[in-house]
């Protein structure tokens, strides 16, 4: 079956310009990856602000940000490795992760960035694992995928 980092999808999304405002696609139910809905809801990064680690095992993520800009990162700790992610207004999509890897974000444009999560299920604390920041050895700054290579994450 291979890595499960590799099952992460980065799709572009469609910006569609309109007088007055753009509208921003983020998902269809018909999109690759997307596994069904169960709730949507927004998070608020500040500038430099980190929120890292959680693992989710059962819930898919399907995240957009249409507001500022967010690095999302990446951990397959059974591969050993981590990816880094773009979005934002100049590289507009919609990143779905699957469960059981390690995601944390970090905001990294000059204001407060808006992102935006379609999950396939209703939160429920009792299905996710949190680690503090420092528990892997993440570079953030690291060229984003696909541009960018894996890097190797020590446990």
């Amino acid at each position: 079956m291979g890595r499960l980092i590799d099952r992460v999808l980065l799709v572009p999304q469609r910006i569609v310009p309109v007088p007055g405002g753009d509208v921003l696609h983020a998902v269809r139910s018909s999109a690759e990856g997307f596994a069904g809905f169960g709730e949507a809801y927004f998070s608020k990064v500040k500038p430099g602000a980190t929120k890292a680690w959680k693992r989710h095992r059962l819930m898919t993520l399907n995240l957009v940000v249409p507001v500022g800009r967010v690095a999302i990162g990446i951990v397959d700790t059974d591969a050993r490795c981590g990816r880094v992610y773009d979005l934002g207004a100049e590289s507009y999509g919609r990143l779905t992760i699957p469960p059981g890897l390690w995601a944390g974000f970090r905001g990294i444009a000059a204001g407060t960035s808006l992102m935006l999560n379609v999950a396939d299920m209703e939160h429920d604390p009792d299905e996710s694992d949190r680690l503090p920041e420092a528990a892997f050895d993440f570079f953030w700054n690291a060229p984003p995928f696909p541009s960018g290579p894996d890097q190797d994450i020590r446990l």
